[in-house]
């Protein structure tokens, strides 16, 4: 009995100071501030997740749906909500659609300008009645207008000609084609015969 009293009475001094402690005012005051700061946190994570779902998701239920995952599992929800949840805000996306709509729109109404004057032109002009600059090739059968890159009239199926380049020479381009011929050179005087 002794020896059970003696054991005891050490482990009592032992613990003693640290039992004087959690039954203390000072750790009830520590221990309510730190409950209430994670409660708080909890609170404020998942008001965060509220508010970006709100941002994120027009459905409401998927919102709420998102906001009760950002409550119940109290610090992971967030964390899971973070990587399910869409990658644009719902502004962003009606802003691209906006800008999407207004370039097609821009495309299907394309007004045609002269690249030199800048002036608007028909797309059955071919010549810009303001700066007399050349914008497309007439067929030589039937006169209607051809784009750049047509091969063959679309109007009356006459291949196109392929249009010289101003300042190119025909001799220029044979020269390309054709073996490089010696031309003589003239004969040269020397020193010894002209005296």
């Amino acid at each position: 009995m002794i020896i059970a009293q003696t054991t005891t009475s050490d482990g009592d001094e032992l613990f003693g100071g640290v039992n004087d402690f959690f039954d203390s005012g000072a750790w009830m005051v520590a221990r309510n501030l730190t409950i209430f700061f994670v409660a708080v946190f909890w609170l404020a994570t998942a008001y965060w997740v509220y508010k970006d779902a709100r941002r994120r998701i027009e459905d409401p239920w998927l919102v709420a749906m998102a906001t009760l995952l950002g409550l119940v599992p109290p610090f992971l929800g967030p964390i899971i909500y973070l990587f399910f949840r869409p990658p644009e805000y719902l502004d962003d996306v009606r802003e691209r659609e906006l800008e999407i709509k207004a370039m097609e729109e821009r495309l299907t109404t394309r007004d045609l300008h002269c690249p030199v004057c800048r002036a608007q032109v028909d797309a059955s002009f071919l010549v810009c009645p303001v700066c007399t600059t050349r914008l497309k090739q007439a067929c030589v059968s039937c006169g209607n207008p051809l784009e750049a890159l047509w091969q063959i009239c679309p109007y009356c199926a006459t291949p196109v000609a392929t249009p010289s380049l101003p300042g190119i020479d025909d001799t220029i381009a044979e020269s390309w084609t054709s073996p490089p011929t010696k031309r003589a050179s003239p004969p040269r005087k020397r020193a010894a015969e002209s005296e």
